[in-house]
């Protein structure tokens, strides 16, 4: 952290409260996706610190799986009553009930994929014109195409190849009755400038992050918590770990990596060395090359 230019990081995060108030400018029903992970964390401190000494003038949205970890929801409902902000959630399970998606079964099964249709609905059930995320160019090649303003058509889908230009960071809002936005406000940050900024401003993070004991199993290149939403092969025995997680997200996709972090500072000099990027420990990346993109295109976040 000595080293770190800290000049650059109030520039990204003026960039950032820059394009979060122009959000709350120029959309009537905007809204922040909250995840519980590091990024969806520093849009709600960045949100705070564009409005401060006033409220959030937005809520927050959660899409429960219902295959999410314990530390997330209790991380999620603390974070809401300190920020006085109103939360909306949106339930995977509820989608399935409504046959709106299909639970997928074997030893692979997961409901990330469910949540693109819970979204949508929970949008559009709202009236969200636009929807703030997490997402940052650094973290995957899809990720990487994408402008801070996303035009999402009626149908919540993202065409990679018609994306409104933003020149000297002028953003188009207009859209036609039925498309909405997606808005990235920390696009243009690494996953060091996020940790770097975390240790700058001292926000509290779920205890996900850092070292602790878990009981764990290998699948393929994958570290995955033992859990009673993941069906194990015979193969697979489950050991206690001392892992971390880089990245929050349901429990059967979301991989830890081993490893002694146990402050923010560890954390630096840790990520500093890895040659594994933040999304390589997701194993809903991993099943096809293009899995990201296909994803967009159908509204995933």
């Amino acid at each position: 952290m000595e080293n770190y230019n800290l000049n650059y990081l109030k520039e990204l995060e003026a960039e950032s409260i820059f394009v979060i108030r122009e959000v709350a400018a120029q959309f009537e029903r905007p809204a922040l996706l909250f995840s519980g992970g590091k990024d969806s964390i520093i849009l709600a401190h960045l949100s705070r610190k564009a409005f401060h000494p006033a409220k959030i003038p937005f809520p927050l949205i959660h899409i429960d799986t219902g295959h999410n970890f314990p530390d997330t929801l209790t991380y999620r409902d603390e974070l809401i009553k300190e920020l006085g902000v109103r939360l909306i959630v949106g339930y995977v399970q509820d989608s399935i009930d409504k046959g709106r998606a299909k639970e997928e079964t074997g030893y692979n099964a997961s409901r990330n994929m469910l949540q693109t249709v819970t979204l949508l609905d929970t949008l559009e059930e709202h009236k969200i014109d636009a929807a703030m995320g997490g997402a940052r160019r650094d973290e995957e090649k899809a990720r990487a195409k994408e402008r801070f303003f996303s035009h999402r058509d009626e149908f919540g889908q993202w065409d990679p190849k018609n994306q409104r230009p933003e020149l000297w960071n002028i953003f188009n809002g207009k859209k036609n009755h039925g498309e909405h936005f997606r808005v990235f406000p920390i696009s243009n940050w690494t996953e060091m400038d996020v940790w770097n900024y975390i240790h700058m401003e001292n926000i509290p993070l779920p205890v996900l992050y850092f070292t602790h004991q878990r009981l764990c199993f290998r699948r393929d290149d994958t570290i995955l918590a033992h859990s009673e939403f993941i069906k194990q092969k015979e193969s697979e025995n489950s050991e206690m770990m001392q892992v971390r997680f880089r990245t929050i997200g349901d429990m059967s996709c979301t991989g830890a990596v081993l490893s002694e972090a146990n402050s923010v500072e560890d954390i630096i000099k840790e990520i500093s060395i890895s040659r594994v990027t933040e999304r390589g420990t997701r194993a809903d990346d991993k099943r096809s090359d293009s899995a990201m993109e296909d994803r967009k295109k159908e509204g995933y976040f």
